[in-house]
């Protein structure tokens, strides 16, 4: 189970740190993913960190700004958030795969692959 908090409206240039709980597996086994959804568009990868090495990877627009980072000891993943733009503005989603490897690739692949989503958490961020 996947359960992401920290979600709340700030004002462009702001930050939110987004936390994600997992239950029932371990953070260190799996690849972990978040995933956004604004209005009327699909949803997109934001980041994921790779469970083997640590390796952390963005879509391009993020690059910068966001930051992956896991708590072994607390199982959760989290995502700071700084220079918040109007464009962020999205539910984000915690999510793992069992088969995805976590790579580059974040920014483009597709919602469909990933198995395990948890509930999202909103993200207003106002001009």
């Amino acid at each position: 189970k996947l359960q992401a908090s920290g979600g709340g409206a700030v004002q462009a240039g702001g930050s939110l740190r987004l936390s994600c709980s997992a239950s029932g597996f371990s953070v260190d086994n799996y690849p972990m993913m978040w995933f956004r959804q604004a209005p009327g568009k699909e949803r997109e990868g934001v980041s994921c960190i790779r469970n083997s090495d640590g390796s952390t990877y963005y879509r391009d627009s993020v690059k910068g700004r966001f930051t992956i980072s896991r708590d072994r000891a607390k199982n959760s993943v989290y995502l700071q958030m700084d220079s918040l733009k109007p464009e962020d503005a999205a539910v984000y989603y915690c999510v793992t795969d069992f088969e995805w490897p976590c790579n580059d690739r974040i920014g483009t692949v597709r919602d469909y692959v990933m198995d395990y989503w948890g509930k999202g958490t909103l993200v207003t961020v106002s001009s």
